[in-house]
């Protein structure tokens, strides 16, 4: 495998997340909205920790959240947060 060749099937996403900043300084993730303006509630935040996105490339902190019935890595990157998408095929590099 060729560096970088992992992120080949994955991009960032970056999405708006309404989250809420507790008094202990904790912070809570509670939706996320899509470019269209579809807001999907965050049923449960299972885990919070420092990881690499290793699908999309880059690292911050990983909220794995579930959206609906499915399990989503959310990443806060600095001050943005992300999800990994599919890359489109007309993204996809031929030869």
């Amino acid at each position: 495998m060729m560096l970088g060749e992992q992120y080949n099937h994955s991009e960032k996403k970056y999405i708006d997340v309404y989250a809420i900043f507790h008094a202990d300084g904790s912070l809570n993730p509670v939706s996320i909205i899509w470019d269209d303006g579809r807001k999907f509630e965050i049923d449960m935040v299972k885990d919070v920790r420092r990881a690499a996105s290793l699908k999309a490339g880059g690292c911050g902190m990983r909220y794995t959240c579930m959206v609906q019935g499915k399990q989503v890595n959310l990443f806060l990157e600095e001050t943005r947060w992300f999800i990994e998408m599919p890359k489109s095929k007309s993204d996809s590099k031929v030869g």
